[in-house]
């Protein structure tokens, strides 16, 4: 059986700006994933870490979601405090091909996932509706991004990630 595409299901964008409810809930997801990540990736070895899911494998999903949600909570910070500023894209492919993404140990990542989420979380406790609609410009897309928006999409994109590597444990009986 190939790797599912979208083992969470596909992201659908919100249509609008996000309710104060739906978004309490949304940073509910956030304030979750590293835990579940981290439950995901428990008691792994080494082996089973470099198991490939589609074209990266755990231990890639493992680094790119930390290094995916830093760069997220970094882009809050510059929406915040400018004007709808233009982001510094990343290419995710290159950074997951970097020796410490395909080889180093997952404690890190996972730590730094856990470090910035909480100063994520900090940082949305304090936000206002008003904050919550400001944006950035995405570069590669051209696209103005609510922060509303980019909360739904990394509340999906944790959830995506994390099962990605729960498929991974299934198909192997692990």
């Amino acid at each position: 059986m190939d790797a599912p595409q979208w083992p969470a299901g596909p992201f659908v964008p919100p249509d609008g700006p996000v309710p104060a409810g739906e978004r309490a809930a949304l940073i509910a997801v956030i304030a979750a994933a590293p835990a579940a990540l981290r439950a995901a990736a428990a008691g792994l070895s080494d082996s089973q870490l470099d198991t490939p899911y589609r074209n990266w494998t755990v231990r890639q999903i493992v680094h790119h979601v930390a290094d995916s949600h830093l760069q997220s909570y970094v882009r809050f910070k510059w929406a915040l405090t400018e004007d709808v500023p233009t982001i510094k894209a990343y290419d995710e492919t290159r950074w997951s091909a970097l020796p410490d993404a395909r080889t180093g140990d997952v404690s890190p990542p996972l730590a730094l996932m856990e470090a910035a989420h909480a100063r994520w979380l900090q940082l949305m406790g304090t936000m206002t509706d008003a904050d919550f609609a400001r944006a950035f410009v995405h570069p590669e897309t051209g696209k103005t991004v609510r922060l509303d928006a980019a909360l739904a999409l990394y509340a999906w994109h944790g959830r995506h990630h994390t099962a990605q590597v729960r498929w991974v444990r299934d198909r192997h009986g692990w």
